[in-house]
């Protein structure tokens, strides 16, 4: 029967996972630990073909989580040194008056094409986005560890992605390979049937044609 063979492989570790959970795909190194009869090739390589598809699948949306990482941490990188910049002025001497003084003329993104002009007064607080239209207020302490943390997550999990995504392409060339295996071992059984079918008929023959003589 096609299940007899392994459907899910083993790596060096000893485990039939990665760290994030993919399966190691199955190492076809005999042919016959996986069909025993011509009956058991289509099944075997259907069976095959959709695991190569959720590999193929789930590579996809590893692709593009790691372009919106990599769209997201520079954003995170840009806030956070804005937040840090904040957090030196704040320290400086709170018994000046001249607030004027401690003013910076910046300016800021409204959209990608158009900037607004604006004066920032030293301060101790800022806001940020949180995503889906949420923004709260934070001492500028607090944001800054807030996005250290956020920036340190998304570098470990693009890091996570990218070995992932490694494994995936392996695991998608081991099956590739092992639908190879199956399919020309069902071209030889294919050619050794067709050369037994030919042996057949031609003894036959020869033993109609002695006994006809």
């Amino acid at each position: 029967m096609a299940s007899k063979g392994k459907q899910v492989g083993v790596g060096p570790d000893g485990k039939d996972t990665n760290p994030r959970g993919i399966p190691y795909a199955p190492f076809v190194d005999k042919v016959e630990d996986y069909v025993s009869s011509r009956a058991d090739v289509e099944p075997t390589l259907r069976s095959f073909q959709e695991m190569v598809a959720k590999y193929q699948f789930m590579e996809q949306n590893l692709q593009r989580r790691v372009a919106g990482l990599r769209d997201k941490m520079p954003d995170i990188q840009k806030t956070l040194e804005t937040v840090r910049f904040l957090k030196l002025r704040a320290g400086g001497d709170d018994d000046d008056d001249d607030e004027e003084e401690d003013e910076i003329e910046t300016t800021f993104e409204l959209n990608d094409t158009l900037y607004a002009k604006a004066r920032v007064p030293r301060t101790k607080e800022v806001y940020l986005w949180l995503g889906a239209n949420v923004m709260l207020s934070y001492p500028v302490g607090e944001a800054e560890e807030l996005l250290e943390g956020k920036l340190k997550a998304a570098r470990t999990s693009l890091g996570n992605c990218e070995e992932d995504l490694d494994f995936l392409r392996e695991q998608i060339t081991t099956m590739e390979v092992a639908v190879a295996r199956v399919y020309n071992w069902d071209v030889v059984q294919k050619r050794k049937e067709k050369e037994e079918e030919e042996e057949k008929v031609g003894t036959k023959e020869k033993t109609e044609g002695t006994a006809g003589g």
